[in-house]
């Protein structure tokens, strides 16, 4: 067991012994608290001119006039771009195994390529101008006329016109196994509840923004992304250049949680407008213009219907979910997929089903499906240990699987019960008095709950080179993406234990295409993903500064197969025989070489396109074989004020088992994240949606409410630490289980305060009085 603390970095950084599992600091630490990084919209160049979104204020239509009289007049604009004289942009392509690249795109339609209109805010009109302030005041003056046509946009009145989702190869639509309906109705304890959450909206410390420069057909463009592969091949697909011509440069994001996943409209019109004015543009979208233009999670009812035994023993799981999509695109969002592996049970049936509306395609947001699954389901599991006069804990350890639940799948790694051992007895939650609103100090109303954890790990590939230098230093390129997450300083501990040199020895370039491409930034895979290319890359590297030494009569590792040496102290020794090896700098500097240099997953045919068949293979093969997740126990309690129904989180704990643990200051920042994530989640997120017009009424963090300092107590992170022997290095992922089942744990320890059960988020004054 590891307590990720905030612990201070061993001495000058690094080195002897293990480097994985080490708190060392951020290696981009310096940049970003002194403001030497660079984000997207702080690369100068000459001439750079600014851009500005022109809304649509109605649902759904088309344009019928547009006057852009008054806006090209002022002094400053260069063009006011329309459907009437924008560039013309190649369509989205379908996606293909070969080129998934159309996948990114938040939305098929074409902007300012057509005169329809298909949801409150589309970007109908780009001001270009000298300066920001210009090109603002430009874009209010800009007057369209439209043609309104009949919409959809209120989700609830919408629900009775939900068809089925048929999921994806991941995540199917709709499982059954045995009669789920029966044994519910046979059950001789059951509960049956219905959860509503809201929409959700993406707020990144750093807003959208682009900042495109165009070379003739070549194209450079600056962006926050969590998938500068695809992003590149969608550009070049759009704006039909090579995909060679175009360069990604991403180093420094300010959070992303699945918001910068997809291509949004402020990153096209961008590149749009600097093609269409022959000069660098700058697009940086306002807070309100990311909730008008870039999507957010989709709001859900769902059903939770459990039936059980009188020992707690399930016989029956129902978990049934309506969400939303655009009508002209969206993600599907597997709210059920949690109740497909949480709990042994003989008879399951997860279903979902969604409504099309006029209104911006929501978007993956983090943990996707699990954040509010668990609510749902790890709420009606508590309100079972209140029926069944259960402590929930046991509850939920009787109902722990032994396999796949469903698909009878060995666990790769799987130890929830060890999670809640230990958690129960930091939490001492063998103190609490099990009677609803029975705790109380003075006017609070004391309350604990716990839920369970769970997010699936996947992984991709990843195209990665090696460099080890005569001097002992080692140079690692793959694009992959640091948005907060603390991805570089993970991969430089990695290729430095593997290699045996010191963390401050290895450099590592990241977030570029000019780098060979990474994996995704998404589902808690990118890690795991880079690490099992950047290991693979680094024994290439040992293998052949082995064959250079093994070619010296002179030296002490001749004859030695690559099993009988290890990497450490910079260079290679003996296995149990320590003082019998070399440095790298005396092995490469007898043979004459300055470096030693090795490749995965490039210079070959599966380079480029072809890699991403590789990488999305290897996702599918590692799913057929085990059910692999990280999974935790999540510990609360609140204070819930008898006069006015204030909710107060007092104390938290949080119990995980991520696999190895590489960083613990990385993975305690990503999990303690995540459970402040759910707390607003849980008590005062919520996207505000007007049911006439489908406008978003709350576009802003003055309306929007997410967790302050004053809203987030003390957050115990505790991990286990206990490796996953089927992932590279063990490691399974932290970025997104932190935020699963906080809600639930919420809302059960309001339950237990006050006795009431809340079933609709966020638990509001409003809804406890």
């Amino acid at each position: 067991m590891t307590t990720v603390t905030e612990a201070p970095a061993p001495p000058g950084g690094a080195t002897k012994g293990r480097v994985v599992g080490a708190p060392v600091d951020r290696v981009d630490g310096r940049e970003k608290t002194t403001g030497a990084a660079r984000y997207s919209a702080e690369y100068p160049y000459p001439d750079l001119v600014h851009a500005v979104l022109v809304p649509a204020t109605i649902t759904r239509g088309r344009i019928t006039r547009i006057d852009t009289t008054r806006a090209s007049a002022v002094p400053g604009v260069l063009a006011v771009l329309t459907h009437l004289n924008a560039p013309r942009l190649k369509p989205v392509r379908r996606p293909t195994p070969f080129d998934l690249s159309g996948a990114v795109a938040g939305t098929p339609v074409d902007y300012l390529n057509t005169d329809e209109v298909h949801w409150d805010g589309q970007p109908v009109a780009v001001v270009v101008a000298e300066s920001l302030e210009t090109a603002r005041h430009a874009a209010r003056l800009v007057r369209v006329g439209y043609e309104e046509a009949p919409a959809a946009v209120d989700f609830t009145a919408e629900l009775d016109h939900a068809e089925p989702d048929k999921g994806n190869p991941v995540q199917p639509g709709r499982t059954a196994k045995g009669d789920a309906p029966a044994a519910l109705a046979a059950a001789a304890v059951s509960v049956d509840l219905s959860f509503r959450t809201p929409p959700y909206n993406h707020n990144a410390l750093e807003p959208h923004s682009t900042t495109a420069v165009w070379d003739g057909d070549r194209l450079t463009v600056h962006e926050g992304t969590q998938n500068i592969g695809w992003l590149r091949r969608h550009l070049a697909n759009r704006f039909g250049v090579p995909a060679d011509g175009v360069r990604v440069v991403s180093t420094y994001v300010g959070g992303a949680f699945g918001g910068r996943f997809r291509v949004w409209a402020g990153t096209i019109l961008a590149v749009l407008a600097a093609r269409a004015v022959g000069r660098p543009v700058r697009l940086m979208l306002s807070r309100e213009e990311v909730y008008r233009t870039v999507g957010g999670r989709t709001p859900s009812v769902q059903r939770v219907a459990l039936g059980a035994r009188p020992d707690g023993r399930l016989t029956a799981i129902v978990h049934t979910a309506v969400t939303r999509t655009g009508r002209s695109g969206g993600d599907n969002e597997p709210v059920t997929g949690v109740s497909r592996h949480q709990y042994a049970c003989d008879n399951i049936l997860a279903e979902q089903k969604r409504v099309r509306l006029d209104v911006l395609p929501n978007a993956t947001m983090r943990a996707p499906g699990e954040s509010i699954g668990t609510f749902a389901l790890e709420s009606a599991v508590d309100e079972l240990a209140v029926r069944l006069d259960l402590d929930p804990i046991e509850v939920r350890l009787r109902n722990e699987p032994d396999v796949g639940p469903v698909d009878g799948k060995k666990f790769s790694h799987r130890r929830v019960r060890e999670a809640y051992a230990l958690g129960a007895e930091r939490f001492g939650w063998a103190e609490r008095d099990p009677r609803p609103g029975s705790m109380r100090d003075g006017r609070w109303l004391v309350g604990t709950g716990v839920a369970t954890a769970y997010h699936p790990a996947l992984m991709m590939g990843a195209q990665v080179t090696v460099r080890l230098s005569a001097g002992g230093s080692v140079l690692v390129r793959c694009g992959f993406h640091e948005f907060g997450n603390g991805a570089a300083t993970a991969q430089t501990q990695i290729a430095a234990q593997a290699l045996g040199v010191p963390v401050e020895a290895v450099t590592v370039e990241y977030g570029s295409s000019d780098q060979p491409t990474g994996p995704m930034g998404g589902g808690s895979m990118q890690t795991a993903s880079v690490a099992a290319d950047l290991l693979a890359a680094c024994e290439k590297v040992r293998r052949s500064v082995l064959g250079l030494a093994g070619r010296s009569p002179d030296s002490p590792l001749r004859g030695c197969a690559p099993g009988d040496v290890e990497a450490r102290d910079g260079g290679l020794f003996r296995v149990g025989r320590p003082g019998e090896g070399e440095t790298y700098a005396e092995i490469l500097g007898r043979a004459g070489r300055g470096e030693v240099e090795a490749a995965v997953g490039t210079g070959s045919r599966l380079a480029g396109v072809a890699g991403q068949a590789r990488s999305f293979g290897r996702a599918l093969r590692g799913l057929r074989s085990f059910g692999r997740a990280a999974t935790g126990a999540q510990f609360c309690e609140v204070r819930v004020d008898s006069d006015t129904g204030e909710v107060r989180v007092s104390r938290w704990t949080g119990v995980f088992d991520i696999g190895t643990v590489v960083n613990p200051k990385l993975a305690g920042s990503q999990l303690r994240g995540g459970i402040v994530m759910g707390l607003g989640m849980a008590l005062g997120e919520e996207t505000l949606v007007d049911p006439r017009t489908g406008r978003i009424m709350n576009p802003s963090l003055a309306e929007y409410h997410i967790p302050v300092h004053a809203d987030v107590p003390r957050i115990d992170v505790h991990v286990l630490d206990d490796p996953d022997p089927t992932m590279p290095l063990g490691v399974v992922g932290a970025g997104e289980v932190g935020i699963t089942g906080v809600a639930a744990a919420i809302a059960n320890a309001v339950r237990h305060a006050t006795g009431r059960r809340l079933t609709e988020l966020p638990i509001t004054l409003d809804r406890l009085l």
